[in-house]
């Protein structure tokens, strides 16, 4: 099955509006991508909507159809661009699973009543914080948000106590983050969830007074602060354990993660997710789902994207990860990281884009 990749570039305009919906149909109606999912959904095969990077899950989709012979017929693209593509499309989509990089790209779908309830045995494998209080979504794999520093740099003691620390003028020019990517956008939507829209205000504000260093992604970041380059990065945990497998071992890396204390924004536990789309609960979806939650494919998400799997009988056992169970951030539920629209706004207005 052909499986050419569509990807939008990440625009710092409002998504989920009447102007991106028209904008993703245009570029997607009469496609021949589009007549080929369609061909493959009537053939039989399970079409994927997956907001996760081909490079990263089209090797576990391949090991889905080799353990339950089901064939997948996959569309790439951000979270929220697909998000926002299914609800443009309604039942007219060729797709029964949504894979969403982030949480609020499902609880967007969840919002607009686009999601079926998952069977309650497989929502009780994953923690309640880690899935859809409706039972519309469910976690697959978990990742936090982290400042990843520089110890030649930055002395043990004086590491910042908090995020909202990180507007002292002391951190000037100090800062790595990057502006387009999902899991920043994530972060700033869960810290207006859970702080307020005027202090989150006021950090960004402060942020960009402070003139943080920005960069295309989060591999770049932890790069420049092993480097030396700059002295600190707000990314998720992962990234520097990607970059320790290929060192060779996070002993050969001058980079560490830190985690804020106690309910702080700057350590959000964020997720990847999966849902059936509405009216399309049939057996090959929720065979889809069952293996996500799986041995193979946690044990995948651990070993080969470095993220926490959710199924409590499999480990994450990557040297220097704290447990899942031992991480704190804001409690919050993950379908509320939806207001996107207003994030992207923020940042606009603020001038970090």
């Amino acid at each position: 099955m052909s499986r050419r990749p569509r990807r939008w570039r990440t625009a710092s305009t409002v998504l989920l509006t009447t102007a991106l919906l028209l904008s993703a149909t245009a570029c997607g109606s009469g496609s021949d991508e589009d007549e080929e999912l369609a061909a493959a959904a009537e053939a039989g095969s399970l079409v994927v909507y997956s907001g996760r990077n081909e490079n990263l899950v089209g090797p576990l989709l391949e090991k889905f159809t080799a353990a339950t012979g089901i064939p997948v017929a996959t569309r790439y693209g951000g979270s929220a661009e697909l998000a926002a593509q299914l609800l443009e499309e309604g039942s007219r989509s060729p797709a029964s699973v949504f894979l969403s990089q982030d949480a609020g790209a499902l609880g967007a779908l969840q919002d607009a009543g686009r999601l079926d309830p998952l069977p309650a045995a497989e929502l009780a494998k994953v923690p309640q914080q880690y899935r859809s209080p409706e039972g519309r979504w469910v976690g697959t794999a978990a990742r936090s948000r982290v400042l990843v520093y520089n110890p030649d740099l930055v002395p043990a003691g004086e590491l910042p106590r908090s995020v909202f620390d990180l507007t002292d003028p002391k951190y000037k020019g100090k800062v790595g983050y990057a502006p387009t990517n999902a899991s920043f956008q994530s972060f700033v939507t869960g810290m207006r969830v859970t702080a307020g829209e005027e202090r989150t205000r006021a950090f960004l504000q402060g942020l960009k007074a402070n003139e943080p260093k920005a960069y295309e992604g989060n591999a770049t970041i932890v790069d420049a602060v092993n480097t030396g380059a700059i002295p600190y990065g707000l990314v998720n945990h992962y990234y520097l354990y990607e970059k320790a497998a290929e060192a060779g071992g996070l002993d050969k890396l001058t980079a560490r993660n830190y985690l804020f204390p106690g309910d702080d924004p700057g350590s959000l536990v964020n997720v990847t997710g999966v849902a059936v789309l509405a009216g399309r609960s049939n057996p090959n979806a929720l065979s889809f789902v069952g293996y996500l939650l799986g041995n193979e494919a946690q044990t995948y998400f651990a070993q080969v994207t470095k993220e926490y799997p959710l199924v409590d009988e499999v480990d994450a056992d990557i040297p220097g990860l704290p447990p899942l169970s031992s991480l704190q951030g804001p409690k919050i539920d993950l379908s509320q990281l939806d207001s996107l629209e207003d994030t992207l706004k923020l940042l606009d207005d603020v001038g970090l884009t």
